[in-house]
């Protein structure tokens, strides 16, 4: 990245006043050069893109409160790491999100009434997942990472360029799936992308209680990858480390974990009381690295986009919303027996039993 880039921001920098660090081959972290800057039209898109996802993450927020979602994990203040990974891929990608990835489904191009009937409780997905390459929300902790592995290493099979790009927090990687997708991949130079989005919490546990490791990205040198380290409330570092990452890997150099170090301002989900494991003045002080803001702030000193441009974008992120919110309250609720179909050919007995106690709840509530 640039140095005007790096000084500009280099008071909100985190832990380090660096933009990308990678792993030498002794496992030293180092200050990484030569990373492509975006350019203009990637700047306005990521600007604009981030506006968008964060006003339909507090419009889903507020549904959850008026009772149209059943429950919700906030991105609030994730948005650089999500979406300047997402929009780094080719149209060719996939994506494979965890349950928190509702921004990054949408800045692939999913409709935000789309991508929440997971969260209203009527369908596991609202989307056809050819149509934007991009699979369901995965709520196991860490099982959509082998998923990608096998969408790459068939690709590799069938002689598609294609690049598959998992998201898990820090929390997974600490599970046995987490473990096994990264050898796997790294062993068959499977063209994937881990993005570990480290907020510092596993759900309520600080990362020091989870895990040892000095970094995420250090985990990498045990499956023999390359590891990553991004400021991850920057969105120009993260594209620029992902547009390389994918780069490398569709030219056949195998997979890359980048660690982005970024911060939930919300609740680990609208179910949440995170008031019991982190203080009001921790939250306020990421706040104050807002990843939107600070792009902003940026292009408006690059002149990159003036205040109208900006009053433009925000604008078109309330229409956004506004159209979701509408759209939410006019979907059918679903029928919840619906759970149960399509899951097996001949469904066990045991799996009968539920939907049939499910079904006498359901009337006697009509009753």
């Amino acid at each position: 990245m640039t140095e005007p880039l790096l000084a500009k921001h280099a008071e909100q920098l985190l832990p380090h006043p660096m933009l990308v660090r990678m792993l030498t081959d002794d496992g030293e972290l180092q200050d990484v050069e030569g990373f492509e800057t975006p350019d203009v039209e990637t700047m306005r898109r990521l600007h604009a893109t981030m506006h968008m996802v964060r006003a339909v993450d507090r419009q889903a927020i507020n549904l959850t409160r008026q009772g149209q979602l059943a429950v919700f994990p906030s991105s609030a203040g994730q948005e650089a790491s999500q979406v300047g990974s997402v929009l780094a891929l080719r149209e060719q990608d996939w994506l494979f999100p965890s349950y928190r990835e509702t921004v990054a489904i949408v800045a692939r191009g999913v409709p935000p009434i789309e991508a929440m009937p997971l969260f209203k409780g009527t369908w596991h997905a609202g989307w056809d997942p050819t149509e934007y390459r991009v699979m369901p929300h995965c709520t196991p902790i860490a099982t959509q990472c082998l998923h990608a592995v096998g969408l790459a290493q068939a690709a590799v099979m069938s002689g598609d360029d294609v690049v598959a790009m998992a998201f898990c927090g820090d929390g997974g990687t600490s599970e046995g799936d987490f473990h096994e997708a990264l050898n796997f991949a790294a062993v068959f130079d499977a063209p994937t992308i881990f993005v570990v989005q480290n907020n510092g919490y596993a759900i309520s546990v600080p990362l020091a209680n989870q895990t040892k490791a000095p970094t995420m990205a250090h985990k990498a040198v045990g499956y023999g990858m390359p590891g990553v380290r991004v400021d991850g409330n920057d969105a120009l570092a993260v594209y620029a480390a992902t547009k390389a990452a994918v780069a490398r890997a569709s030219r056949g150099e195998g997979p890359t974990l980048i660690e982005t170090i970024t911060y939930r301002t919300e609740a680990h989900t609208t179910a949440d009381d995170d008031s019991r494991y982190r203080s009001r003045d921790e939250v306020e002080s990421w706040r104050k690295r807002d990843p939107i803001e600070r792009l902003e702030t940026y292009m408006l000193a690059a002149g990159v986009i003036d205040e109208t441009g900006v009053a433009s974008v925000v604008e078109d992120a309330k229409d956004a919303a506004r159209t979701f919110r509408a759209g939410m309250f006019d979907a059918p609720h679903g029928d919840p027996l619906e759970m149960f179909e399509h899951v097996y050919v001949d469904p066990p007995a045991s799996m009968l039993d539920q939907r049939d106690m499910l079904a006498a709840e359901l009337a006697a509530r009509e009753g």
